[in-house]
């Protein structure tokens, strides 16, 4: 019995690795996508061999600093500075930084997310508008309670070509945060003031 049980934490500590290789590879920030890519690879499809985001975000830091050490921290400075001169140009709907770029794991493939703050949706088409940047429009799904997901209006667009994605939520978004696809509690966003504080950092 400790002989399955010990296979079984290997098994899912290497797809955690694999998971975690993956969104270092692409940027991406889908763990469930990183989950079945790891999956697959591995030939392991059971399910309760699965890691959980949380062990997946773990094996992404360790990942970065066995393999990206001499990269990342100078690309994830360089993200914040350009997520930071983004909320300038957004002040006026209370940018929030979130994700990768805020909590230290982004890299070369990362996009920069911020949560933004607005009436409506067309405030922000307008704007992106009247200052001549070309966007394309998504729709992102939040988790808004344990089992309940709610989908947001988002822009897409290239900054110092680095991919740029807001997502609006309304003026009264700005207290209630949705939950974190890695410990389920509410995201952490950072205004700009704690954003030049990491950048300064």
């Amino acid at each position: 019995m400790p002989q399955r049980k010990n296979k079984g934490w290997q098994i899912r500590e290497r797809l955690a690795q694999l998971a975690a290789e993956y969104m270092a590879e692409t940027g991406s920030q889908d763990f469930q996508l990183a989950k079945n890519k790891a999956a697959s690879q591995f030939g392991a499809v059971e399910s309760f061999n699965l890691p959980s985001n949380k062990e997946i975000q773990q094996a992404l830091v360790t990942y970065q600093h066995i393999f990206r050490a001499d990269t990342q921290p100078e690309q994830l400075k360089k993200l914040r500075q350009t997520a930071l001169d983004a909320m300038h140009f957004f002040k006026k709907f209370n940018p929030r930084l979130v994700g990768s770029v805020l909590d230290g794991t982004a890299d070369i493939n990362s996009a920069i997310y911020l949560h933004l703050f607005a009436e409506t949706s067309e405030e922000l088409a307008v704007f992106l508008m009247d200052h001549h940047i070309p966007y394309d429009e998504e729709q992102k799904r939040f988790h808004i309670k344990a089992d309940e997901y709610e989908y947001y209006p988002a822009f897409a667009f290239l900054a110092d070509e680095v991919p740029v994605h807001i997502i609006i939520f309304s003026n009264h978004g700005l207290h209630h945060a949705p939950l974190s696809s890695v410990d389920g509690k509410p995201m952490q966003r950072a205004d700009i003031k704690a954003v030049e504080q990491l950048v300064k950092g």
